[in-house]
């Protein structure tokens, strides 16, 4: 100990040592010879060189070992013994030392000394020697009489090596050095030499502190293990550089668990700021030898500390470097990189056989993992562990899966996560490629959208990080998925095989054969999945110069087979299958045309082979209206899709043939008398240009669909015999959108060639037919649903065509015509409710034909006539497209077309009585609106004034946009952003193949568009949508206003408040699916939030937004959306807009953003809703919507307990005191009629929320036991209140209701509150027993209840009895038992309960509990018990009882 003072006091550099070491010593090292000059033996007289010489090693110099021609243990005995008989002995043994000091000063002499000796092979001495010779130094070590000073000797040498540079084959001296003193069958005084040594590595370099620490495992002795851990330790935490040498002793020590625990927190904090390439030793120490016990709480600390993003930084700057250098520079970058990588795969190594080897490694994981709840905690380490555990613990696969299951859907793994991984950590994850494989094709098998999302990016990111062999698996799998006939699999791998074959097409085309298998099974494959699966084998055949012959002829081969066959959905694959192939070889032989300037021999074959598919299919189609219609239709698509790159030859033979049939088969020139025998009377309607004299053409329309009705037989069967091509109206609608595409497609977006078609108007038939149609025959009422029906769709055409014309004169036009959408629309309702059982003709072509076309009497109808009441609970059903009760029910979208347009009708036609249909399930019989259309929404919006004015075509030159098209607008938006942009776990799953059919109907061109082009296409909208919102929020704010907050006042109009209460939710809808769409937390979509989130933010502060945060921007757009809060006009307007707060809120959430949506769902809650009749709000859509809202202010509050205690102690018995159809003063939305609602509510809440409560632990203090009693003191109170409001309310569902969430309250108390009362029992006596008492009151009650339930024999109420007699027996067992643990058990007794109703009066017939064997005599129940702690009467026990135990203390 004196001389480790001795050392500190020096400097910690390296010649601190030697400053201390005698002046002779130092004369000495100065003048150090360098190198011996020959090879050979040592010959001179010194006494170290005889005496070594005759023990029977002989003295080398140069690069020659020294020679034993002895046994080791031999010449150490020898040499022992010539020593003690020495005649100068013990003087000798310095002599010897000092020979052995002068004999090292020379390198090489030094170095054969340090290494081993080599046996002498002679004849004589062959089997004497061992193979193996320790050196000549560790040899004297082992001598007793030399090893002191040997040791000294050596340790004075070491300082010498501190700065030498060792090259590629040199010798490590210090290394050498330090060897010498690992594994001595004795040390003298081993503790001396630990402490030289420690006092060696305060002053020494450090790869020699890293030899000696890391040399000390094997050089302590066992005692001194502890106090060399407890050294290094601190060593550690002053130190970090030596961290890895340090931690590699440790692991070979034998050390207390509490020292360990000690060591590896120590080591835990040091994780983040460790090198990368010392990080695996790191982990692998804090790995080792962890309890069961502390298992989850250091891998939990250790999954905090570990960031993998560490570990990507150096790479990232070495492959940023690497651009800038030259060649040299950069292959030394690339091998730094593949260095950093191989330290990443090292680190999993690690963990890998902690996980293996290592029992509950894999749980604890697992375990610390699915504890993190915050969805920015969540790392990539987290992804790469479970994918690490599920390949190597086969056991824990299940519950790997179960946890991604969970955690995809709630956001806490994102698809980006999934990239990052993959991207950064590729050589790693390779390993688990077997795992990945698995997991993706059990989450495509998910009814959870984003789980089948997960599934195919693991599909995607693996195939395009992985070598061949892995692509190959992919693939093979994906065409399983597509060939195993499940519609939603084989939807999501035709995209995952688009995706990689618009990536990495050169990669799949090597497995073009595994994808072209995928045509035997085509059967099963729907329209819009067969043009995928084209346009997969198109590219692949036609993608690269040296074609793939064999696709092509298999398509062309399958194509023909399917285009002459009758059957209607043969015929359809091929067609579509055609064009779609055209679509590829047309974008070949454009993309060859670039690239050369001549054009080719196999590019005109290329042209010639299509003409010929074009003639085929053209041919085949033109004896079947709908084959033709869908013919017209995909070449229309092709046109679009390959806007610009179509060869003109081809162009030009398409266009030539349509414009032809068009002007033949539909346009006729405006007559005063129309020829022909027709059913109705020819009337030229909706002309836009009376102004022209001459020349108006018209749609013959009537007259044609008249011919097909009247001579549909004879005919039809003429034309097929002749074989000309059958004129159909149902190829109007077609034809003219392959016209249109066609005309823009030639004249670079122009559409003078066909602009008269907008104004032109359409051989109808006199439309007035209100009260007319009742007295029409079968076949003309059929016959006028038609012909409306083939107008509408023409007239949606052509507002498809010419949306996007900036003429003002041709925007009038368009706006005219969504007028006459909207008119024939409420026509066609009340057309359709006197033509029950008629199927209309199909309208869009591209889908399989419907099992079923919907009827009159499937739709319903809706009669004018009704009640108030009844109308506004009809109209109240069209504002649910927020609750997903009803997205369940009606997947096409939030409201039909005809829902909303109804509104517009005139207060004489609600007089009338006359029925109307609901058009919501006719969306397969209207075309369907293009995205473009929406940029009509730019137009202002018409007032109601105007509206009732005469709307001639001199006032269409003001350009608005009505209530009424609005509305039109805004509710195809809602289900085309709805259809596209699921927001996550917000749709159940289609179930089986016909919910899928239908789901796709009427969206396939938007179906044919990524959800990103419509995000976009939705987000340019935001400008106009705001503009519009606000023209609803001043419209409302000055109704207020005016009728001094009355809503039912006597300046309201009701039919333009219906009106504009559509169009204020359908607003705030379309906000809400645009902004919950999950696209928007993807990396490559930030750009694309941020700018809807400026558009927002910028109405709040023009021009200030440019340069803000991102966050800055979420809170300047939560403000501008709650300035609506105060002009919301209905209860689904108000949850919609706080759905849509929240969805902006969740990106990210901050505390002051709950709160704000927890005081705005309370104040919706606390206003009186009324319709503009009069009438409160009311009926099952208000209700669900109300449980929306109720919920949403119970998970935002921040204190459920209060919430819940405000409600039911303040708003309830102010309902009770109101008359029978009152409401409460607090809470307008608490009537009778939703009190069932507000209880399910609380009670779901109540329940949830004391589940949540923190499990007591022994450790904890009297005040944290003191704060949980007081929280379940409050709970149980709530508890209390409520059950006893069923008294009052003792309807079936608050009765079923108390009983199913009663019962988990008291499974919940039993787990984590009886455990709290254990240990407060005896500090906060007081506080238990009334606690007791009061859950005693509510137990009682559900006894009560029980016993209600088997009187009246309702099953429904009596399933939950058994459970929840089970769970309150439980109860008092517990309650005995916590009472026997703090010694009170005399304090429990049992006392008889008689069975009582809800009101507690006595049930006289219990015979059959009379009866019962074993009760009464059981001193336990079998019945509901009540329990009771406190100074209680025994009379009350006696009389109160029934089959029940209750406990008291004293």
């Amino acid at each position: 100990m004196v001389s480790k003072r001795k050392l500190s006091k020096s400097d910690a550099h390296g010649d601190s040592l030697i400053a201390e070491l005698p002046q002779t010593k130092k004369s000495r090292i100065s003048c150090m010879e360098k190198t011996s000059a020959e090879d050979g033996p040592v010959e001179n007289d010194s006494i170290f060189v005889k005496l070594i010489k005759t023990a029977g090693i002989t003295l080398n110099a140069g690069e020659r070992q020294n020679d034993i021609a002895v046994d080791q243990a031999t010449f150490q005995k020898k040499l022992c013994q010539i020593l003690r008989k020495h005649p100068f002995y013990p003087h000798v043994v310095q002599e010897f030392v000092s020979g052995l000091e002068t004999h090292i000063k020379d390198r090489d002499q030094f170095r054969n000394c340090l290494l081993p000796c080599a046996p002498v092979r002679g004849e004589v001495t062959r089997n004497l020697v061992h193979s193996y010779c320790e050196s000549l130094i560790k040899l004297l070590l082992g001598i007793e009489t030399l090893q002191p000073a040997v040791i000294t000797l050596l340790l004075e040498k070491l300082p010498e090596f501190f700065f030498d540079t060792v090259g590629t084959f040199g010798t490590n001296f210090p290394r050498l050095i330090v060897n010498q003193f690992k594994w001595l069958d004795k040390i003298l005084d081993s503790k001396d030499l630990v402490m030289k040594l420690m006092q060696m590595v305060s002053v020494s370099p450090a790869p020699i502190q890293h030899d000696i620490i890391t040399s000390l495992p094997e050089i302590l002795e066992d005692s001194q293990q502890s106090e060399f851990a407890r050294e290094v330790s601190q060593l550690l935490k002053r130190d970090t550089r030596l961290t890895v040498p340090i931690l590699d002793a440790l692991s070979n020590l034998d050390l207390d668990a509490e020292l360990l625990a000690e060591v590896r927190q120590s080591a835990m904090i040091i994780v983040p700021a460790v090198k990368l390439e010392d990080l695996p030793v790191v982990i692998k120490f804090i790995l080792h030898n962890i309890k069961a016990v502390d298992a989850v709480e250091v891998i939990s600390a250790l999954r905090k500390n570990l960031d993998l993003s560490s570990c990507i930084l150096p790479l990232q700057i070495l492959s940023s470097q690497s651009k800038l250098k030259s060649q040299p520079q950069m292959s030394s970058s690339t091998s730094q990189e593949s260095s950093s990588q191989n330290c990443v795969k090292l680190l999993f190594d690690v963990i890998k056989l902690a996980v293996r080897f290592q029992k509950g490694i894999s749980e604890a994981w697992i375990k610390a993992i699915e504890n993190t709840v915050s969805v920015s905690d969540h790392k990539v380490l987290d992804l790469i562990i479970l994918l690490l555990i599920h390949t190597t613990n086969t056991k824990s696969r299940k519950q790997i899966e179960r946890v991604l299951r969970n955690k995809i859907p709630l956001g806490c793994v994102p698809e980006q996560l999934l990239q990052s991984a993959f991207r950064n950590h590729s050589v790693v994850i390779k390993d688990f490629f077997p795992s990945i494989l698995s997991l993706a094709q059990t989450f495509l098998h998910s009814a959870d959208p984003c789980v089948v999302s997960f599934g195919s990016c693991m599909y995607k990111q693996a195939f395009s990080a992985f070598d061949s062999y892995c692509q190959q698996e992919v693939v093979s799998a994906l065409v399983t998925h597509i060939c195993g006939g499940n519609d939603a699999e084989v939807d999501i791998s035709l995209d995952v095989l688009t995706d990689l074959v618009t990536l990495h097409t050169s990669s799949l085309i090597r497995y073009a054969t595994f994808v072209k298998n995928i045509l035997d099974y085509t059967e099963k494959l729907n329209p819009q999945q067969i043009r995928k699966l084209f346009y997969i084998l198109g590219e692949l055949a036609f993608s690269q110069r040296q074609e793939d012959s064999y696709i092509q002829d298999d398509m062309h081969m399958v194509i023909r087979k399917w285009l002459s066959s009758t059957v209607p959905k043969y015929k359809q694959m091929g067609i579509i299958g055609a064009i779609t192939v055209a679509g590829s070889m047309a974008a070949k032989r454009s993309k060859e045309d670039r690239c050369s300037l001549e054009r080719t021999q196999q590019s005109e074959e290329h042209c010639r082979q299509l003409s010929i598919l074009l003639d085929l299919v053209s041919y085949c189609c033109e004896q079947s209206p709908e084959a033709l219609a869908l013919y017209y239709d995909e070449l229309a698509n092709l046109i679009e899709k390959q806007k610009g790159n179509l060869d003109s030859q081809i162009l030009e033979r398409i266009g030539k043939s349509v414009v032809e049939d068009f002007s033949n088969d539909f346009v006729v020139d405006l007559t005063p008398v129309v020829d022909g025998v027709h059913l109705f009377p020819v009337k030229s309607l909706f002309n836009l240009d009376e102004d022209e004299s001459q020349g108006t053409i018209v749609i013959n329309l009537l007259p044609l669909l008249s011919q097909n009705w009247l001579g549909k037989s004879d005919d039809e069967m003429a034309t097929r015999n002749q074989g000309k091509k059958i004129v159909s109206p149902e190829c109007l609608c077609p034809s003219f959108r392959l016209l249109r595409l066609y005309t823009t497609e030639q004249h670079n977006g122009s559409m003078e060639e066909i602009d008269a078609l907008l104004g032109c108007p359409l051989y109808l038939t006199d439309l007035e037919i209100e009260g007319k149609v009742d007295s029409l025959a079968k076949q003309e009422r059929e016959f006028l649903c038609s012909l409306l029906f083939h107008a509408l769709n023409w007239f949606r055409e052509v507002v498809n065509a010419f949306c996007q014309q900036q003429d003002l004169e041709m925007k009038g036009k368009v706006l005219t015509r969504l007028q006459n959408i909207t008119e024939l629309q409420n026509m066609l309702g009340k057309c359709l409710a006197a033509s029950p059982g008629y199927v209309l003709p199909p309208a869009i072509f591209d889908c399989e034909a419907l099992e079923a076309a919907p009827t009159v009497n499937a739709v319903g109808l809706v009669k004018k006539k009704k009640t108030a009441g009844k109308k506004q609970k009809s109209e109240g059903s069209k504002d649910s497209s927020a609750d997903q009760s009803q997205m369940e029910e009606n997947p096409e979208g939030n409201q039909s077309e005809a829902e909303t347009t109804q509104l517009e009708k005139d207060t004489t036609e609600k007089k009338s009585g006359i029925p109307f249909v609901q058009l919501q399930s006719y969306r397969a019989f209207f075309r369907e609106l293009d995205l473009e259309v929406f940029t009509i929404l730019h137009c202002g919006l018409l007032t109601k004034s105007i509206l009732d004015s005469e709307m001639q075509t001199e006032a269409r030159e003001i350009v608005q946009l009505g209530p009424a098209e609005l509305v039109f607008l805004l509710d195809d938006l809602c289900q085309k952003l709805e259809h596209i942009l699921i927001p996550p776990a917000a749709k159940r799953a289609p179930f089986l193949k016909q919910g899928k059919a239908c789901r796709n109907i009427g969206f396939s061109h938007l179906c044919q568009r990524s959800s990103q082009e419509v995000a976009q296409c939705a987000v340019e909208l935001l400008k106009p949508l705001c503009n519009h919102m606000e023209n609803m929020h001043n419209y409302f704010q000055a109704l207020i206003t005016e009728n001094k907050e009355v809503v039912d006042g006597p300046r309201v109009n009701i039919q333009e408040h219906q009106l504009l209460s559509s169009c204020y939710q359908q607003l705030l809808q379309v906000f809400r699916l645009l902004f919950a769409w999950s696209g928007f937390s993807q990396r490559e979509n930030s750009d694309l939030l941020r700018s809807a989130l400026k558009v927002l933010a910028d109405r709040l502060k023009p021009g200030e937004t440019e340069f803000l945060l991102l966050e800055d921007l979420i809170s300047e757009s939560f403000h501008y959306l709650l300035n609506f809060q105060h002009s919301v006009p209905n209860f689904q307007c108000a949850l919609t807009l706080t759905q849509l707060l929240i969805v902006i809120a969740e990106k990210p959430v901050a505390s002051w953003k709950k709160d704000k949506i927890a005081s705005l769902a309370k104040q919706f809650l606390c206003q009186s809703w009324m319709h503009p009749s009069g009438m409160r709000e009311k009926g099952s859509q208000f209700s669900d919507a109300l449980h929306t809202l109720l919920c949403v202010y119970m998970e935002h509050t921040d204190n459920i307990l209060k919430a819940v205690e405000d409600i039911s102690s303040v708003g309830v018995p102010e309902l009770i005191n109101s008359a029978n159809d009152g409401y409460s003063s607090t809470y307008p939305t608490l009537t009778r009629q939703t009190f069932p609602v507000f209880f399910q509510v609380m009670m779901a809440q109540l329940e949830n929320s004391v589940r949540s409560i923190p499990v007591v632990k022994p450790s904890d203090s009297s005040e944290v036991q003191l704060e949980k009693l007081l929280h379940w003191n409050m709970a149980v109170r709530d508890f209390h209140i409520l059950v006893n409001l069923v008294k009052v309310f003792d309807s079936r569902p608050v009765l079923s209701v108390c009983l199913k969430y009663g019962r988990l309250f008291v499974e919940a108390f039993l787990k984590l509150a009886m455990p709290l009362l254990d240990y407060s029992f005896k500090k906060h006596r007081e506080d238990v027993q009334s606690l007791l008492k009061t859950l005693q009151l509510s137990t009682r009650q559900l006894h009560h209840m029980c016993g209600h339930s088997k009187i009246h024999q309702d099953l429904g109420l009596t399933n939950h009895v058994p459970l929840l007699k089970k769970s309150l027996e439980q109860f008092v067992y517990r309650v005995k038992a916590m009472l026997a643990f703090n010694h009170c058990q005399e304090a429990f007794w049992v006392g008889i309960l008689k069975n009582r109703d809800l009101q507690g009066e006595e049930i006289l017939s219990q015979d059959s509990e009379e009866n019962d064997p074993g009760e009464g005599v059981s001193q336990l129940p079998r019945e509901d018990p009540a329990e009771e702690e406190g100074d209680i009467s025994g009379s009350e026990g006696g009389s109160e009882h029934n089959d029940d135990d209750e406990e008291t203390s004293e």
